[in-house]
């Protein structure tokens, strides 16, 4: 056999069996080594695994390293096939520096040139006895290595890379030999990268596992991610003479991590607040350009309704083909959002052809990677889109319904135009996770505002639709529900008329939020109307009032339902009643601020009854307190919530409270809601109740009494004189029933009462008789028999009038009875 035979044989040879790693350049020994032996470079991997550092080795022979006996022709064909661009990979026996001998894996690259140099790379490891794979996965190593893998001399110009590397870049080996990264591939971070190649040149200090994000001419419409890593390669002063460098695509695992991290920074984006239409368009916002170029988000017509359920349950049955939507939410990286074809609030039906309304209930996200406009389905079911696809260059699609809870919400649309590169599956993925997150956002805002809106509307229907003073008080009332955040409270207000044209005003806040405060609201303020209609003085409804709500908590005690819903800490009242005939005002309170009056000439005053402690904790008694109110003088009724302020400062609230209502010449109702304005200009977290009233008095026109007698003969002159009267005000109509009237209360009166027995006539709204004695003694409405010759007395009153009473004074009792004018 010739020497040329010798050497094919050789070469061809496969290497011995061994499991064999992947090139680790940071622990791996490493040499660049001449054609004709002379070693060029040396790292400190080499230096660690035979002893020699790089001064003993660099530009000496390569063959004094070797521990076996010279083999020209074998070495003759490994050169030949690395110089065809193979590589070669085998088992020599090296002699370490103190002598010993050991056995390597070597592999060879294919040949590469370092100015007019051919040299070869060679890298080697101790061989391990577990290593056993194929000889052609040795020989591909370096040049079909998944790993990209290069050198670069000193002025980082290519010397030699492998295929993977080309293959990365797309740019073809013959191109990068002899150039710089930066001139190649400019969009690749070229610059760092180079600059990392610097600082380990200057160095001598590896740099692993750097990862940057670019594009390359392999795949120009995709980012791509890599890892990379950098060595030295030592020369014979132990000085660096280049850079050889790995890559690694590792694209996939970075889209993961982008895809936790979009999920992540999603959840602290999306949902800031209990609003549905904000909720939709922080979603259209945040993908907005981080995902699409154009987002969408349309929801259905319940979802944005407080009545009813609010959505389409899932298993409902079949969805209308058509549904109604609202565009809630809209985002695009042009500004305006010019693609759309409706704007935020508009009906909609959008759903991606060649689908339904079941997409909604229960279909999957739909992926169309590349929109065709002139698409018939598309055509002839949403014109209008397509021509927008044509104008704008929409060119991929993803729709995810929006479901939660069981419940479906509506469609968010997802399209690209200015970004080139179409919608993946793995898009998907992510798209489908950010609608999720949203949709759950929706419906948590969904269920808030429903509940909001019936707490809201319990507590408006418990409160009065329209309040009159009469002639005696001329009213307005300003309510402002407490910050939707924290739920309605407890505040409520009433006007409530009297007999004698006295009116009532009260003034009330339960303890709490939320619809179990608006319920007990609705409880006290009937409560109170009640007890008022029963003619107590304020210091007793208050008593009265404690009772009860001493009773609501311990039927809450006592139940099973939860402390924390229906838990009825307290409330606090105010009640004063107002009489225009003698201009005197009686109030008491429980708990509760104070009044403000501000007589005509514009002083402000707090006119203070005992407090007195909140409803619902017993054991204490309420005292009343009576002022007198000049005409035109101007009171207000209001809740702390009005006056707390962000300071929390009551009596400079209070004082604020004051300085507006002195100031204004506006009528009630401007007044009224000026004030709250004012003093409240941003949403508090307790509700506020403000009731203006300005009083006006009865003059002597409008009031006559008579002492009576307690004679019977003196009722016909009593009688007579109150039908005069009574025809004197142009109330004719009425003369006869009012004779009537007055006869049976001024009879019983001197029948049965205590002198003095006063009668009084009062034209108001209505027409009152009252009759006044000083006894304490009840009447009694009875229901005579056919053979009774009395009884009927108070029947017959209660038949001929609008309504009859009676309310305990000081003195003892009044009889009062009132009748409609015509």
């Amino acid at each position: 056999m010739d020497s040329a035979d010798s050497a094919r044989k050789a070469a061809d040879s496969p290497a011995p069996d061994g499991s064999r790693d992947h090139l680790d350049a940071s622990t791996d020994a490493v040499a660049v080594v001449s054609a004709d032996g002379v070693v060029l470079g040396w790292t400190r991997g080499a230096e660690a695994l035979l002893g020699h550092p790089a001064s003993e080795v660099v530009g000496g022979s390569a063959a004094r390293l070797v521990a076996m006996p010279g083999d020209p022709a074998r070495v003759a064909g490994i050169a030949a096939r690395c110089r065809a661009g193979m590589g070669w990979s085998g088992l020599i026996c090296v002699r370490h520096r103190d002598g010993h001998s050991l056995d390597i894996d070597l592999r060879v690259s294919a040949s590469f040139h370092i100015g007019d140099d051919e040299c070869f790379l060679i890298s080697a490891r101790k061989q391990s006895p577990q290593w056993a794979v194929d000889q052609s996965v040795l020989d591909g190593f370096l040049t079909r290595s998944p790993v990209g893998m290069a050198v670069m001399d000193l002025d980082l110009r290519y010397v030699w890379l492998n295929d993977t590397l080309e293959r990365f870049g797309g740019v073809p080996r013959a191109q990068r030999l002899g150039r710089r990264l930066s001139e190649l591939l400019p969009g690749l971070q070229a610059a760092t990268i180079e600059g990392l190649m610097r600082k380990v040149l200057e160095t001598g200090v590896p740099i692993t596992d750097y990862e940057y994000v670019g594009w390359s001419w392999a795949d120009p419409h995709r980012r791509h991610a890599y890892s990379t890593s950098f060595f030295p390669l030592v020369g014979a002063d132990n000085s660096v003479t280049g850079v050889c460098y790995m890559v690694l695509d590792v694209t996939e695992r970075w889209n993961v991590r982008q895809l936790l991290s979009l999920v992540n920074e999603a959840g602290a984006s999306v949902g800031t607040t209990l609003d549905v239409m904000r909720t939709a368009q922080e979603l259209a916002d945040f993908a907005v350009p981080r995902f699409a170029d154009f987002v969408i988000v349309d929801l259905l017509e319940p979802v944005l309704s407080t009545e009813g359920h609010g959505a389409w349950l899932t298993d409902a049955g079949p969805a209308p083909i058509k549904p109604e939507m609202r565009r809630a939410g809209m985002s695009s990286v042009r500004e305006g959002c010019p693609e759309a074809v409706a704007r935020i609030g508009d009906r909609v039906d959008f759903i991606p052809p060649p689908h339904d309304a079941n997409l909604l209930i229960e279909g999957e996200p739909v992926l169309i990677p590349v929109l065709d406009p002139s698409d018939e389905l598309w055509a002839s079911e949403q014109p209008e889109r397509a021509a927008s696809m044509r104008e704008f260059g929409l060119h991929s699609l993803i729709s995810v319904p929006m479901r939660a809870r069981n419940t479906a919400l509506g469609l968010t649309t997802f399209l690209r135009s200015l970004n080139p590169v179409s919608f993946q599956p793995d898009d998907v993925l992510l798209a489908r996770e950010l609608v999720a997150r949203a949709a759950l956002c929706v419906d948590n805002a969904r269920r808030y505002t429903r509940e909001h809106a019936a707490a809201v509307t319990l507590q408006r229907s418990l409160l009065p639709q329209a309040l009159t003073g009469g002639t005696a008080l001329e009213v307005a009332s300003s309510y402002l529900p407490a910050d939707p955040t924290d739920g309605v409270g407890g505040d409520w207000f009433d006007v409530i008329p009297l007999s004698g044209a006295r009116v009532g005003l009260v003034v009330g806040d339960v303890v709490g939020h939320g619809i179990a405060a608006a319920a007990t609201m609705g409880r006290l303020r009937t409560a109170v109307q009640t007890l008022a209609d029963m003619e107590m003085p304020p210091d007793e409804l208050l008593a009265h009032l404690d009772d009860l709500v001493l009773r609501l908590s311990a039927e809450i005690e006592d139940s099973a339902a939860p402390q924390s819903t229906t838990a009825f800490l307290g409330a606090t009242c105010l009640y004063a009643v107002y009489d225009p005939v003698t201009r005197r005002c009686t109030m008491a309170r429980s708990g509760h601020p104070p009044p403000v009056v501000v007589d005509p000439d514009g002083q402000v005053s707090f006119p203070e009854p005992p407090a007195g402690p909140p409803l619902g904790l017993g054991g204490m008694a309420f005292e009343a307190t009576e002022i007198e109110l000049a005409e035109n003088s101007l009171i207000g009724l209001y809740t702390d919530g009005l006056i707390e302020g962000a300071d929390r400062d009551m009596g400079l609230g209070m004082s604020r409270l004051g300085e507006l209502l002195a100031r204004s010449d506006a009528d009630l109702a401007t007044l009224c809601t000026s004030a709250v304005q004012q003093l409240v200009p941003v949403p508090q977290p307790d509700d506020i109740a403000l009731l203006l009233a300005r009083t006006h008095s009865l003059g002597a026109d409008h009031v006559v009494s008579w002492d009576v007698p307690v004679d019977p003969a003196a009722v016909a002159d009593v009688r007579a004189r109150a039908t005069r009267q009574v025809e004197a005000w142009g109330l004719g109509e009425l003369a006869m029933t009012s004779e009537l009237i007055v006869s049976e209360l001024v009879t019983n009166a001197v029948r049965y009462a205590a002198p003095p027995i006063r009668l009084r006539l009062i034209r108001d709204a209505r027409l009152t008789c009252e009759v006044a004695d000083s006894s304490s003694t009840a009447p009694r409405l009875r229901h005579a028999r056919s053979t009774d010759e009395g009884g009927r007395g108070l029947f017959l009153v209660a038949q001929l009038a609008h309504r009859w009473g009676a309310r305990y004074t000081g003195d003892g009792k009044i009889i009062w009875a009132e009748q409609e004018i015509p």
